[in-house]
């Protein structure tokens, strides 16, 4: 029962802003034109690791979502530096999940979390350009990943068209189907901290900070979990006395790489990167999450949780709302899959 009314007032606490949030990004995806972020970021130099860093930062993709943008970027011409720059600021935050922060942890976190986000994105791009510059040219790959109007045909492109209906597809349907599992397992494994972690080891971690950061990022950095996914696991860690700082970790760590991520950059950036990429993560969110509990030292931080006992109607509707898409698209997947097993 303990783990049911967990269950329920993380789902109440998130839900409203979580739905306000893909909404959002159902809008900005109407918005933002196909080739945008391509034509701005396609180029090797420092300009292009800042546009790069701050577009990331409200796109709503995760840490394997945005592979096939970043894998696009390098076949434009753009440095290691911007597509680096692009796959951790990217996947870190996100519009639903700056809302759904706001909603847990309030105004100062939230603004908090983007500031740390940007500047770790932006020393990794640095770093890569200074240390992994490209030795290709990068109008000729440029010139190699397009093709020409007599060699492929050329088709005319259409001014985009704003669809409120498009919109509310792309972030109910679409993105909300991408991130059901993660945020499923999110609230599930959230809760389950609420109910079953033993004081004692929230005790032993505050007395030992830095090897709770250096657990949260061992822990994070090769699991697969979204930005708003993170955010429950993150407030069930504060709630049962874990300091800031780890749970900070965790938050911009785990959304910010996977495994999977980790080999595709090795793949099209190549190992230098890769080190870079791990390194600036690890000990950026660890500097950050330091940062942070001294900011709230002698501060009762379980009070920065925003999670009320008593919802109102507006949460309770909200949370059946997103239950009931979560659930759609989880069955849904296991549906397909079945299917083909069976075919």
């Amino acid at each position: 029962m303990e783990f049911i009314n967990a269950l329920v007032d993380l789902s109440n606490a998130m839900s409203p802003y979580i739905l306000f949030g893909l909404l959002i990004a159902g809008i900005l995806n109407e918005l933002i034109p196909d080739d945008f972020i391509k034509k701005h970021l396609g180029n090797s130099n420092f300009f292009s690791v800042i546009k790069a860093t701050l577009f990331g930062v409200p796109i709503p993709v995760c840490s394997c979502g945005v592979i096939p943008l970043a894998t696009s970027l390098k076949k434009s011409g753009a440095s290691k530096g911007s597509v680096l720059s692009f796959l951790i600021s990217t996947p870190i935050t996100g519009i639903d999940s700056i809302l759904a922060t706001y909603g847990i942890f309030g105004f100062s976190f939230t603004i908090y979390r983007i500031i740390s986000s940007i500047f770790i994105a932006l020393s990794a791009g640095v770093l890569a350009n200074y240390f992994d510059e490209d030795k290709k040219d990068f109008k000729k790959v440029e010139e190699e990943s397009n093709c020409s109007c007599s060699s492929c045909g050329c088709e005319t492109k259409k001014k985009k068209i704003f669809s409120i209906t498009s919109a509310l597809k792309y972030g109910f349907i679409t993105l909300l189907a991408d991130i059901a599992k993660p945020l499923f397992w999110g609230l599930v494994i959230g809760a389950l901290i609420t109910v079953l972690m033993p004081k004692d080891l929230s005790i032993f971690l505050n007395e030992y900070p830095v090897l709770s950061y250096v657990i949260a990022v061992a822990v994070a950095l090769p699991m697969y979990v979204c930005a708003t996914a993170s955010l429950p696991i993150a407030a069930a860690l504060v709630l049962n006395g874990v300091n800031l700082g780890a749970a900070f970790v965790f938050l911009t760590a785990g959304p910010a790489t996977n495994t999977i991520t980790i080999g595709v950059v090795k793949n099209i950036l190549g190992k230098k990167a890769v080190i870079i990429y791990l390194s600036v993560i690890a000990i950026g969110s660890i500097i950050f999450g330091l940062l942070l509990d001294i900011m709230f030292s002698g501060v009762d931080v379980k009070k920065i949780v925003h999670i009320e006992e008593d919802a109102g109607i507006i949460s309770i509707a909200s949370s059946i709302i997103l239950w009931s898409f979560v659930i759609y698209f989880i069955v849904k997947e296991k549906l397909v899959k079945k299917s083909c097993c069976n075919t």
